[in-house]
This record gives structure tokens, sequence and C-alpha cells, in this order.
């Protein structure tokens, strides 16, 4: 059965992306597939508002983050990981499974990064290569302060990472204009497309750490020193160094060019509508956010249990009553929160009015716990 998908990712999609995935099979090389593909990536560049290159890694996020830092940091360097949330922790546990040196900074779940407090650790470690953050944390809705920590970070001459999964597209995030050397998002989130791609952007700076590690690399499918070398020599005519899955890249040419088309601020201004709304709609009906509104993305709302009305509660009601799948808590807020993503077609007036009556359901059946 086909659910509303209300979730931080992946997104329900359009219909004129989706008819692009039942399109024939095409070769990933030749003349007709470098236009789509460069096409693709030169959109790209205008959403991440970048002249930087760009690659469409294959696989999901993650695969992409092990490729930034993985390319870019040697097993002699130091990374400092700041972490706020369950993603936080990820990059820890990629960085860990490179074996590269991790420099922790924890911050309790629900908070935002704190550009001072990362600055301060810079200063006393000058061993330290690169920072890597999370832009949006959603396992919390917190949206920390990217371009306050790109500013200290830059200013401290380190290289900076960023993990823009569940942010490039729906929030400002202008790659070059804040110094971000590797940014990282995935095709399935607020660029709205199937999942399966994973957009990086490198920065020169970026090159030069790169290329002074390529003898450390621990990867050749995930050191992007391959994908620039391929691009070089074989770009006419064919761009990546292995297969690429044509119907997603299609997908995605498709939203790109529909994302360019309306504009930052419709496509900001969208979400943040949708968010509204729903925040408005759910504490009218006596709920709370976990966070405040001022720390708090809008790409997803995070409702907070209450005793006797247990977030998963509302979680069961909406998938058994209305087919809203939403998404629960990880870790120690598992049960105790839901989280309600607005990218995609949960933007639209539809799944929002569709959402809010399905809570004004459940509180009107006494917020059960079961259903």
């Amino acid at each position: 059965m086909a659910h509303k998908l209300m979730i931080p990712g992946p997104v329900d999609i359009d219909e004129e992306i989706l008819v692009e995935m039942r399109s024939p099979a095409m070769p990933h090389y030749g003349d007709a597939w470098v236009r789509i593909y460069t096409e693709t990536v030169q959109g790209l560049k205008r959403l991440f508002h970048t002249q930087n290159d760009l690659f469409l890694l294959v696989g999901p996020g993650s695969a992409a983050l092990e490729a930034a830092m993985g390319s870019a940091v040697g097993p002699e360097d130091r990374i400092l990981i700041p972490s706020n949330g369950f993603f936080g922790g990820r990059l820890r546990e990629v960085a860990s499974a490179l074996r590269l040196d991790v420099v922790p900074l924890d911050v309790a779940w629900g908070q935002p990064l704190d550009p001072d407090a990362i600055r301060s650790l810079l200063r006393k470690d000058g061993c330290i290569r690169a920072v890597a953050v999370v832009h949006h944390e959603t396992s919390t809705g917190v949206l920390n302060p990217l371009q306050e920590i790109a500013r200290a970070v830059k200013e401290e001459g380190r290289l900076l990472i960023v993990d823009a999964v569940s942010s490039l597209g729906g929030l400002p995030l202008p790659v070059d204009d804040w110094k971000v050397d590797l940014c990282v998002t995935v095709s399935n989130k607020c660029l709205e497309a199937p999942p399966g791609l994973a957009p990086i952007s490198v920065s020169e700076a970026a090159w030069q750490a790169i290329e002074a590690n390529v003898a450390h690399s621990r990867s050749w499918f995930l050191n992007l020193a391959t994908w620039r070398r391929y691009l070089r020599e074989w770009g006419s005519w064919h761009p990546t160094p292995t297969t690429m899955p044509t119907q997603v890249v299609l997908a995605l040419h498709r939203s790109v060019q529909r994302l360019v088309g309306e504009g930052d601020e419709a496509r900001f201004a969208r979400h943040r509508a949708a968010a509204e709304a729903v925040r408005q709609g759910i504490r009218a009906l006596g709920l709370r956010t976990f966070i405040p509104d001022e720390i708090a993305s809008p790409l997803v709302t995070v409702i907070a249990g209450r005793e006797g009305a247990p977030a998963d509660g509302l979680r069961r009601y909406l998938l058994a009553k209305h087919d809203i799948l939403v998404a629960g808590g990880l870790e120690d807020l598992a049960g105790r929160i839901v989280r309600v993503g607005h990218m995609g077609r949960a933007t639209s007036r539809e799944y929002v009015e569709a959402f809010l009556a399905g809570v004004r359901g459940w509180v009107e059946a006494g917020c059960p716990e079961s259903v």
C-alpha cells in the first residue's frame, strides 16, 4: 500500500519526476549521456551556489561522506567531529572505520553546535587537519549554525566537510561564500528525486589535501581522485569511472531543472510554510515541539510526547488510520518523539492538511498508545 511519506527522507516524488524512472535503459556514455550528466551537474552547481568541481557519486550520503573524509584526511591527520545528534555520531563512525584520528566535541541532543567551542579546540590543537559537521541534525530537528561554524573553521585555516544530506536545496547553503571545502547531499531529500545518488562538491583547497593524501587512500571507488581522473581523461564520452544508475540520473536531471526554475526564495519559503503550518496546528491541538523554533530547521518538525500521550502512539495511529508514515525517535529518543518531514510532496497543502487531520483524530480519540 502506498503511504504518504512525511519522514526526513526519502520523499514522495511528483509524477513528472517518477516518469523518468520508466525511461528505457541508456548507456552511461556517449554524446546523449554526457549532455544529461553535464546538465545535471551544472544545475546542481546552481543549487550548491558553487563553481567548485561537483560529482554524482553512486550510493547513499554515507558513501559520499566516506569518500570526502577518506580522500582528504590522511592517517596521521586529526579530524574534529562535533556531534549533537545521531548523524554527528554517524560521521564519527565513518571516520573511525577509516582509522582517522577523531577529536570529539559532544553537545547535548537538542542543542545546536557552538562555533566558539569549535574555534577554541582548533586553536588548542594545531594537528587538527579538518572539521566535519552536520548542517541539519534530523534526529532532533536542530539546524546547526553552519555559517558561523564555517567562519571559525576557515579563520583557523582548516578544511571544512559538511554533511548537507538533509538540508541542501531546502535551506540557504552558499557553498562558495561560506568556503565549504567538501559538501555532500543526496538525491532523495530536498532534491526531490529517488534514492541512489550523492552529489559532492570539492574545493581547490580540498583537492590539495586529496593530492597530498593520495598514497594513503583506502579506496578506489570512494577516492575522489579517481572521479576527477576519469572526468579529465574520459569526460568527453564517459565522465564517471563506473556504470551509473541512468534512470535515477534522469529523474534527478528533471528534478534539478524544476528546482532551479522555482528559484531559491520560493523554494525555501515553501519549506518554511509547511513547517509553520504543522507547528501551529499541533500546538493548537495541545501538543508541543521537542525544541524551540529558534534553533529548529524548517525541514523537520519534532513532536515531543507527554505523559498520557506517548509519541509512538501518534506515529502508529497516523499509519493505521490515515496511511501517513512519520518517523520515530532514534537511540535514547526512541518512543519519545515523532519526526515529521517537510520535503518533497510533504511540503504541499494536501499533505499538511492530511497530517493535521490525522493528529486531530488521535487527540480526539484520547491519544491512544496502540491502534
